[in-house]
């Protein structure tokens, strides 16, 4: 069974607790896309196109709310992206007839030093790595539940090594590779303002409130039309809109790191499906012990889930805040 379907038939709150109308869900984005944009003054949309199932619903939408030809697609891969990625984000654009532009923005974080500061970080721990290795960053929360953070290294030869980081190893990897959301963001931006539309993000409700974005890249747009939707929900209104069957049967991914990373490795440490269902719960106040019991887990473990999920919130919640300013004066 498909992750979202076994998370909506969940008996946590019964069996429709995470059940939408997809008809309707689908036409009250339409409706709210079609009123921001007469709102903001703007002719149409652009958006990133991952070639995952968020990006895919989105273009969708807004392709539905427009019309195809004021949709503009951007595809914007680095020297690290997935090729078979790429291949689906192309066919997507292609099947809903909506433009699209391929912008590689490999030479643009070669010059800001994307590569360069977190291979540096890297090679603090393993002196060897260097040109043709891969890498990713594992979350790792043991039998306590407390995350920490591990790094993956692959050796051309395919030799792989792991190793714990400390925090200040992990923060210059996460910061230099964030450089990839904030540029793509740019481009993003340049030819929204070059057609006068609009930035339409992706992000769905999990990564939206539990603070899976990067501020001033993915986090930053326009307009979120899924941010209200679980990522079950997302999986569920993909069947109904009829994006590919190879685009809804990928796990998530960041696409983010060279060797093939999803986010339940990288962020949230449960499956979508689960994580979604703790959300879920926290929101509608259910105890660690109920929580337990749907995920069949033991409740002091589903405790330390609920700490880091709240941890996330918060730290969420004031990023999606505008900044703190100085009041004025009476």
């Amino acid at each position: 069974m498909a992750d979202w379907s076994a998370a909506i038939a969940s008996p946590l709150l019964g069996p429709l607790a995470l059940t939408i109308d997809c008809t309707a869900a689908a036409k009250r984005i339409e409706n709210f896309l079609h009123a921001t944009l007469r709102k903001l003054n703007r002719r149409g949309c652009v958006l990133g196109i991952s070639g995952g199932v968020d990006s895919a619903v989105c273009a969708h939408l807004a392709a539905r709310a427009v019309g195809p030809e004021r949709v503009l697609g951007l595809l914007m891969p680095e020297r690290e992206s997935s090729e078979e990625a790429g291949a689906r984000a192309r066919r997507l654009c292609e099947n809903l007839r909506i433009r699209y532009v391929v912008e590689d923005i490999s030479s643009s974080l070669e010059a800001i030093g994307c590569y360069r500061r977190r291979d540096e970080a890297i090679q603090s721990l393993f002196p060897d790595y260097g040109a043709g290795w891969r890498q990713k960053i594992l979350i790792t929360s043991g039998n306590s539940w407390t995350p920490y953070f591990n790094i993956v290294i692959q050796s051309p030869s395919g030799e792989r090594f792991e190793r714990r980081l400390s925090s200040e190893v992990y923060l210059q990897v996460v910061a230099a590779t964030n450089f990839k959301q904030r540029i793509r963001k740019g481009v993003e931006y340049y030819h929204a303002e070059r057609l006068n539309y609009a930035v339409l993000g992706t992000p769905n409700r999990l990564e939206y409130a539990l603070g899976f974005f990067v501020r001033g890249g993915d986090g930053l747009a326009d307009l979120k039309p899924i941010a209200h939707l679980y990522k079950t929900q997302v999986y569920a209104l993909a069947e109904y809109l009829g994006v590919p069957k190879e685009i809804r049967i990928q796990a998530p991914s960041t696409d983010t790191y060279s060797l093939p990373q999803t986010q339940e490795e990288f962020y949230f440490a449960l499956s979508y499906g689960d994580a979604d269902l703790v959300l879920y719960a926290m929101s509608n106040g259910l105890t660690p012990a109920a929580i337990a019991g749907a995920l069949g887990r033991e409740p002091r473990q589903v405790e330390h889930i609920i700490e880091d999920f709240e941890r996330k919130r918060v730290v969420a919640a004031r990023t999606l805040r505008d900044s703190f300013v100085l009041e004025s004066k009476p």
